[in-house]
């Protein structure tokens, strides 16, 4: 197990890890005591909550009236009464809460999901609607608002003077907010709004106190505290697989286990949109095509139908050689030539497999990918999440070729609270010490012109001359901070760039669009080869005006166009905590100046949230 030590604050604080998750969500919680161990905990106390004591999470689900007013959420809208009512009043469902498609809005995360994972197999018509004026980031925020009052209430009843404890924390409760592997700053930057909207915290100024934080790294923390914390692994490389509802995340590391435990991220982490409500969603296909001129083919009968396998087929299956059953109807329900007997579908043990194998193969592809990105041998793979609990993905992942010099497991217990402790760890333990860029990152720009150069020469087509009277030419790309490298927290990446001006008023102010880089080349130089490949992340802006009377002018090469002013500023990418930060940097005075920072969440993919 981890060794802690005592918290050494002056004073008391809360930790609140929020786990929003596409089936399943809870929360786990830590209160700082100066002087005091820190332990986590799990919040295993819901509204309607049937298990109560023992279940650390509820279901990602709400109910809307149509005025867009929240009327359940989680355990309360599987209530019968609740059900009913919202048949009746025509209440709007909204599950699925995986918010990977946090651009577009909800099967909660599918709405929010990263355009560039891979979702061919998702269609728009896959993902509900949302109610008429909610945006994906008020539904989040509902969801969020719901967890805190969860999370309050728990505290309060659970703890000796819980009250007490609340009012003395609540105005400065450090919030973590976990999310796939592949989510970038757009999908962040909406987690953080969908955050202040909730009320977590009041302003702009109170985003310091949320920390967004990978799934994957999440799950790290979770194994070290329960398993890697051990004497008897080696130290070698080894992968967190975080099987969720929604995606699966692959993070890879090196350990260090001698104290104090710490990790380095050795590959650019892994995102795939195969999590296991997909199992779900090819049965539902295979069930329509199978009975859609069956008796029993009325959309509502195979609804029933896949819910059914969703909650019970799904989990128990564990053979391809076996038959499995879906039961939807009475013993007076039969087909026989469709397997329908008794009121039971027969499914061959063969097509179920086939159900869950683009999950196996998106995994195994995933971890290969991470082995070719690392010299370091991967000898440690554990399998957690709420997919792990599959016996059969769990199977077919340790007989397939790629694992097959791999130690794979998964822990035993409470792997439906690895996201949420390892969000608590993660803010406790700081385990991680340097992490990997997933993308290489830069800024669009000109390039002067070299005569010697082909692919210059190549693109004499393009190239003008800029206000030096030198020839230059567009679209070019220059890298800042490149795929795969290794990065410390405090390590800076920067590049000086140069901004020329007719005149100095013009100079007042500087901005620099931020891009990553997501092809195959390793040093990409030109924005136009793959445009595809390119995406903008955001738009550092910065002040200049104070330099303007400084600034001196300088007549160009080419007499014809005059004299010109130039500014030269660095761009900066701070790259090695949980958030990718952006600055601009200038000499000013002779002193240097960083101004306008802008986080930029997830824009690498070193698995806590980047």
């Amino acid at each position: 197990m981890l060794s802690r030590q005592q918290y050494q604050g002056l004073s008391r604080k809360l930790i609140l890890a929020f786990d929003v998750g596409t089936t399943y969500s809870g929360v786990s919680y830590c209160i700082l005591d100066p002087g005091e161990i820190p332990k986590i905990h799990g919040v295993s106390r819901y509204p309607a909550q049937e298990h109560v004591g023992g279940d650390n999470k509820i279901p990602s689900i709400l109910y809307y009236d149509r005025q867009g007013t929240v009327q359940a959420v989680g355990a309360e809208a599987l209530q019968q009464h609740v059900i009913e009512q919202a048949e009746e009043e025509r209440w709007i469902k909204l599950e699925w809460w995986e918010f990977f498609y946090l651009l577009t809005a909800t099967r909660w995360k599918l709405h929010l999901r990263a355009k560039h994972l891979a979702s061919s197999h998702i269609k728009d018509d896959d993902i509900p609607s949302l109610p008429e004026g909610k945006s994906a980031v008020q539904v989040l925020a509902d969801f969020m608002q719901y967890l805190l009052t969860c999370a309050r209430s728990y505290i309060i009843e659970s703890r000796v003077n819980g009250a007490n404890i609340w009012r003395s924390v609540e105005d400065g409760i450090e919030f973590i907010l976990t999310h796939p592997n592949g989510w970038e700053g757009p999908q962040q930057q909406q987690i953080r709004r969908a955050a202040q909207l909730a009320g977590l915290v009041p302003n702009e100024e109170g985003q310091a106190r949320i920390h967004l934080l990978t799934e994957g790294e999440a799950s790290l923390h979770f194994c070290v505290t329960h398993i890697l914390a051990s004497d008897s692994l080696s130290p070698n490389g080894v992968v967190i697989i975080d099987a969720g509802g929604g995606t699966v995340d692959l993070s890879a590391y090196s350990m260090k286990l001698s104290p104090p435990t710490s990790f380095e991220e050795i590959a650019p982490a892994e995102c795939r949109l195969q999590g296991s409500v997909f199992v779900t969603h090819r049965a539902h296909a295979f069930l329509k095509a199978k009975l859609a001129n069956s008796r029993f083919g009325a959309p509502d009968i195979v609804q029933q139908m896949k819910d059914e396998f969703d909650k019970t087929t799904k989990l128990r299956f564990r053979d391809a050689e076996e038959p499995q059953y879906i039961k939807f109807g009475t013993v007076r329900d039969k087909e026989p030539e469709y397997n329908i007997r008794s009121g039971q579908l027969k499914l061959a043990g063969e097509d179920v497999a086939d159900f869950f194998r683009p999950s196996v193969e998106a995994i195994a592809e995933a971890f290969e990918q991470q082995k070719k990105a690392t010299t370091m041998r991967i000898k440690y793979a554990f399998l957690v999440g709420g997919y792990a609990a599959s016996d059969f993905l769990y199977a077919s992942l340790c007989q397939h070729p790629v694992f097959s010099d791999v130690n794979l497991s998964r822990p035993g217990d409470h792997v439906n609270k690895a996201v949420a402790d390892g969000g608590v760890s993660f803010y406790i333990d700081h385990l991680v010490s340097s992490r990997a860029a997933r993308f290489t990152y830069g800024v669009n720009c000109t390039t002067g012109y070299k005569h010697q150069n082909s692919e210059h020469n190549a693109r004499r087509a393009t190239a003008f001359r800029s206000l030096s009277g030198r020839l230059v030419l567009p679209n070019a790309f220059q890298s800042i901070l490149t795929k795969g490298t290794h990065v410390s927290e405090e390590q800076e990446f920067r590049h000086t760039f140069y901004m020329k001006r007719e005149s100095p008023s013009d100079c007042s102010h500087v901005s620099s669009r931020i891009s990553n880089y997501r092809g195959e080349l390793t040093a990409p130089a030109w924005v136009d080869v793959e445009p595809h490949a390119f995406a903008t992340l955001c738009t550092v802006h910065a002040n200049t005006s104070k330099i303007i009377g400084s600034l001196r002018p300088r007549r160009s090469e080419d007499s014809s166009t005059g004299v010109y002013y130039t500014i030269d500023y660095d761009v900066i990418l701070l790259f090695g905590l949980t958030e990718l930060k952006a600055q601009i940097s200038w000499k000013e005075n002779v002193c240097c100046y960083e101004f306008n920072e802008r986080i930029i969440t997830d824009m690498c993919n070193n698995p806590s949230g980047r």
